[in-house]
């Protein structure tokens, strides 16, 4: 009788502990698989997230404002005026540009009229330079309209001159780029009574020159 409920007694107590046993295995397996997962898992995440660009992997533009296109082609564009590059002004006006001046003419138009005045209103001012303020943006769909102000400043027959003004520019974005197909600048005349009529007019910024080299001052 002992044996008999010995036996059973005996199985049924090994059986649990086997059980408890093998129960206690797998949890400290899971344990120490976690345990090891863990940290490399994080650390992907990590490297991922904190992974800097690849070297010579360039950056993603930022979009340029209309506006700072715009100011920076006037700006190439006045520079060519002054160093007399003929060909880099081609580049921001149109083949059938319109240029107005302030004197009682006829408009020029298109490109080939204009570099022609240009060139010989260059020979009669050397060292010239431009200063721009108060530019004035006014983009709008591929249509856009400038306006600043200018000083001159250059030699005449040997003597310093100076003179300043106004300018109107319109803009056309043609195939993506800014080019300018309209010019109307002004040189503001002082009020200095008879002198005023014998300053030269100055080819100004980008402005249609007069059709004959202007007179010496005093004549």
């Amino acid at each position: 009788m002992k044996h008999r409920l010995g036996g059973p007694a005996w199985e049924c107590a090994s059986g649990r502990v086997v059980r408890s046993h093998a129960v206690a295995m797998v949890a400290l397996t899971v344990t120490l698989m976690l345990a090891v997962l863990a940290p490399s898992a994080w650390s992907q995440k990590k490297s991922k997230k904190d992974k800097p660009p690849l070297e010579g992997q360039p950056m993603p533009e930022l979009p340029i404002p209309e506006s700072d296109k715009i100011d920076t082609a006037i700006g190439e564009m006045l520079g060519a005026f002054q160093l007399g590059d003929i060909e880099e002004m081609h580049k921001h006006y149109a083949d059938n540009a319109t240029f107005v001046s302030g004197a009682f003419e006829p408009p020029l138009v298109g490109w080939q009229n204009y570099v022609t005045s240009y060139q010989r209103q260059r020979a009669a001012f050397p060292g010239m330079q431009i200063i721009r303020r108060n530019t004035v943006v006014y983009p709008h769909g591929d249509v856009a309209w400038v306006a600043y102000q200018w000083e001159f400043v250059a030699m005449y027959n040997g003597k310093p001159y100076n003179a300043r003004g106004q300018t109107t520019l319109v803009l056309n974005k043609i195939d993506g780029k800014w080019t300018i197909v309209y010019n109307h600048t002004s040189q503001i005349c002082e009020n200095r009574g008879a002198a005023a009529s014998t300053q030269p007019v100055s080819p100004a910024p980008a402005q249609n020159p007069p059709a004959t080299v202007p007179p010496k001052p005093g004549s």
